[in-house]
């Protein structure tokens, strides 16, 4: 399973201040659990054939094992503590669930 999230940051969050903590802390700490196969955070560049902005500034990419592994290793308090900055930087994520065709 593959979940995809869009976001754009909050309003006043520093874009420096938020990739440097998705580099070296929300990067290797959501790829360290055993339910994940693949994180990827991606920086939206543009919208292709278009001068138009993306409607997202960030996407992520989360391949897991199974959604019951990946909401128990995510509900943990060690996980909660490494993890609740996010809330602070993004504005109204959009977490959605994915399978292959």
């Amino acid at each position: 399973m593959r979940i995809i999230c869009l976001f754009n940051l909050k309003p006043g969050v520093d874009p420096a201040t938020y990739e440097a903590w998705a580099r070296t802390g929300d990067i290797p700490a959501v790829n360290a659990l055993g339910s994940v196969t693949s994180f990827t955070v991606h920086k939206a560049t543009g919208l292709f054939g278009s001068d138009a902005k993306p409607p997202y500034g960030y996407v992520e990419v989360i391949d897991i094992t199974g959604m019951d592994a990946f909401v128990g290793d995510v509900t943990t308090p060690e996980f909660q503590a490494l993890a609740a900055p996010f809330q602070d930087f993004a504005d109204n994520p959009q977490f959605i669930l994915t399978e292959d065709l």
